[in-house]
Formats: structure tokens, C-alpha cells, sequence
């Protein structure tokens, strides 16, 4: 009972940190994506801004009974394809209206989110927890991660290029990788409560 609670006081604390880190990234990313005229930076500060919103979620669940941590993990999954649906959109405007994206500030914040990401992803892989919502806490910040690598390589593209596309090109890749781990945090859910119910009957 008490390794369990450790556990449990071990997962929040996680969760919190990187919540914390999300949030300051929501915050950067989005205010860079603004000064950058970045389609790519912004659809990466709205996804950590996700991101921030379902760690508190699952800090929440931390502890609680499965359903309520398989019900935690399905809005999750629901917020990241909102997200994606959002950053399309957006993408779409920007191809009509036009943009003017600044490459090397896109460099500069992209290997900064890369870092404070990878931070993310050690801590809740040192975990080496199999819960669902953690589990969904690694896709986030594995995805996030990656989507990091491909706005370092838009930022290259563009200065060298001169032109707005790779900018377009991978915040729509970035609502995608959303959109895949979303339905990926769904499944896990769904496998999960499947498996609870199969254990109880």
C-alpha cells in the first residue's frame, strides 16, 4: 500500500513538472509564433497549451479509480484532435491570406522547445509506468518532440528558400502527429477499460 502511494506521489510530482514546462513553452512558443508570423510555431505552442491542460487532467486522475482514469485519458485523446482540426484551419488561412515566416527565429525557439521536451520525456519515461494517462503523457511529449525537429528544418528551409511553405508545410505535419497520438491515447483507453471490464467478469 505504501509502495503504491509512493508511486502515486512520485507520478504527480511528474506531471506537474512537466505541466509547468508546457505551459511556460504554450506561452513562449506562442508569443515567438506571433512575432515570427510562424504557422508551425504557433501550432506547437497551442499543442504544448493542450498538452498543459491534459496533464493537469491526468495529475487529477493520478490515484483514482480506472474508469476515471480511462475517462481522463479519452478527453485527452478528444483535445489533441480538436487541436489538430484547429491548426488546419489555421494553416488553410495562412495559405489564402499569405505569410511572411522569420527562419532562424523559428531555429532558435524550435531547439529550445527540443530540449525542455526531451527533459519531459525522460522524466516520464523514468517512470516506467504502464498507467494509461502516463502513458498518454509520453506520446505527448514524444510528439511534441518530434514536431520540434521538423520546425528546426522549416525555419533552414525558409530562410533558404525565401518562401512560407515548409512554415505550412509542417504545422499541418505538426496537426497530424497530433491527430495520430490522440487516436493512439483513444485506443490505449479503450484497451484499457476493455481489459478491466474482462478482469472483473
Amino acid at each position: 500500500m505504501s509502495g503504491a502511494h509512493e508511486t502515486e506521489q512520485v507520478q504527480r510530482r511528474t506531471l506537474l513538472v512537466v505541466l509547468f514546462l508546457n505551459a511556460l513553452l504554450f506561452v513562449g512558443l506562442g508569443v515567438g509564433g506571433i512575432a515570427a508570423d510562424s504557422s508551425a510555431l504557433l501550432a506547437n505552442a497551442v499543442d504544448n497549451g493542450s498538452d498543459a491542460a491534459v496533464y493537469l487532467i491526468s495529475f487529477l486522475a493520478v490515484g483514482r479509480a480506472l474508469i476515471w482514469k480511462t475517462r481522463a485519458a479519452q478527453v485527452s485523446g478528444v483535445m489533441l484532435l480538436i487541436f489538430s482540426v484547429l491548426v488546419l484551419l489555421d494553416a488553410l488561412r495562412r495559405t489564402v491570406t499569405g505569410t511572411e515566416p522569420v527562419g532562424p527565429t523559428m531555429m532558435v525557439l524550435a531547439v529550445v522547445a527540443a530540449v525542455i521536451n526531451l527533459i519531459c520525456l525522460m522524466l516520464i519515461r523514468r517512470q516506467q509506468s504502464s498507467d494509461v494517462n502516463m502513458k498518454a503523457a509520453e506520446t505527448f511529449s514524444l510528439n511534441d518532440f518530434a514536431s520540434n525537429g521538423g520546425i528546426l528544418v522549416a525555419g533552414g528551409l525558409v530562410m533558404w528558400l525565401d518562401q512560407s511553405w515548409p512554415d505550412l508545410l509542417v504545422g499541418v505535419l505538426v496537426a497530424a502527429i497530433a491527430a495520430k497520438g490522440g487516436f493512439d491515447i483513444l485506443r490505449d483507453a479503450r484497451v484499457a477499460r476493455r481489459d478491466a471490464e474482462g478482469s472483473v467478469t
